[in-house]
């Protein structure tokens, strides 16, 4: 079992604060902290917080130095995130004339600089002067293989290119409700027939139904094993440029770049592909092929939804919440564990399974 930390983030509080700064201030004005003297514009970030938008209440224009060093310490993989964030220096110099409340110089001078670094609130040396941003990053990943596993779990938030030509680039990017769309009249069809002939026999109805529902726990299985063993297959500095850029394609990328929306669904054509290639031997060796088929297909569609769900939802049941925390101390923490998206279930059965401390309050993202 995995040991859960706290949730690994940027900025962190053990408590909900309220905001100091008035309604239509707190509106218009950018959301801008300082940390040891640096200024970090969080306005585009505070709703992509994995600790909820209420745990930065209380931080706009101050210095959150002592209090984040108090937190719980944070990821290597967010403090290289919180990067992303930081003001150009010119336009912090003009900033640090502005007042900043609560300043906590004082309280940071106090401590000493060992315990600041076992805290791990250290921003990480960049790796991305390897790679040019504005270039397609797919065929650069062949020159930087043997920093690659490396580089990619560093997470940034910034737009990323895959391919050079357009046609090549737009097949990359799809927006979630393409996914329903596209599946929804798939899994139908390929359920109508049987069971169209098998409504009147209620001991038919319910053996199509268990073979739909086996269809269902057979994706969770294949989505975990996908995860787990391709999605994050082993990387070491001599895996060679071919293993490294399959694997920025399929899964790298979103790890690099896990706030890019229109990259967290499977496109549907290479989705309906590998459906393809799975489904053709297992009709040979299972009983009601075509059902078995749509419940998994089913099950799909619920996972990517789910996915992108917590990554941009704002859930409030319990369970969603716990699901999202779990989903993103897999990005930000425990990147070798905690495969599941759509179930816990296989991660406790081969004790992958990060656990998770209470919470002390509700958290929310809007």
């Amino acid at each position: 079992m995995v040991a859960e930390i706290e949730v690994p983030t940027c900025v962190t509080a053990t408590k909900s604060i309220d905001m100091d700064l008035p309604k239509k201030d707190e509106a218009n004005e950018k959301f801008i902290v300082k940390y040891r003297q640096q200024l970090y514009d969080l306005s585009e970030f505070m709703h992509k917080h994995p600790g909820g938008i209420n745990t930065l209440k209380g931080l706009n224009r101050t210095d959150m130095t002592a209090r984040f060093m108090k937190a719980p310490p944070h990821s290597d993989a967010a403090m290289y995130l919180m990067k992303e964030y930081k003001i150009d220096s010119n336009v912090a110099a003009h900033n640090t004339k502005q007042s900043f409340a609560g300043t906590d110089q004082q309280d940071t001078r106090q401590r000493p600089r060992e315990t600041e670094d076992k805290n791990n609130n250290q921003l990480d040396e960049s790796m991305e002067h390897l790679v040019d941003w504005s270039k397609a990053m797919l065929p650069q990943i062949a020159n930087i293989t043997n920093c690659y596993d490396e580089w990619v779990h560093k997470p940034v938030d910034r737009p990323l290119r895959l391919f050079g030509p357009w046609y090549l680039e737009m097949c990359t990017k799809t927006p979630w409700w393409l996914v329903p769309t596209f599946w929804i009249p798939v899994i139908f069809q390929c359920a109508r027939q049987e069971f169209s002939s098998a409504w009147q026999d209620d001991s038919q109805l319910l053996v199509l139904t268990g073979y739909l529902l086996f269809g269902v726990l057979l994706w969770t299985l294949l989505e975990y094993t996908l995860h787990r063993w391709v999605f994050h297959v082993k990387l070491r500095s001599n895996s060679g440029p071919f293993l490294c850029t399959f694997h920025f394609m399929i899964h790298g990328l979103h790890h690099k770049v896990p706030f890019d929306p229109m990259r967290l669904v499977f496109p549907p054509l290479p989705g309906a592909v590998l459906a393809t290639i799975i489904y053709t031997p297992l009709s040979y060796v299972l009983l009601h092929p075509r059902v078995v088929l749509s419940g998994a297909l089913l099950g799909y569609l619920c996972y990517d939804m789910m996915h992108y769900y917590l990554h941009y939802g704002n859930p409030s049941a319990r369970a969603f919440i716990h699901m999202k925390r779990y989903h993103f101390h897999h990005h930000f923490s425990h990147q070798t564990s905690g495969y599941g998206i759509s179930s816990p279930l296989w991660d406790v059965v081969f004790n992958t399974r990060i656990r998770l401390r209470k919470l002390r309050y509700q958290l929310r993202w809007t």
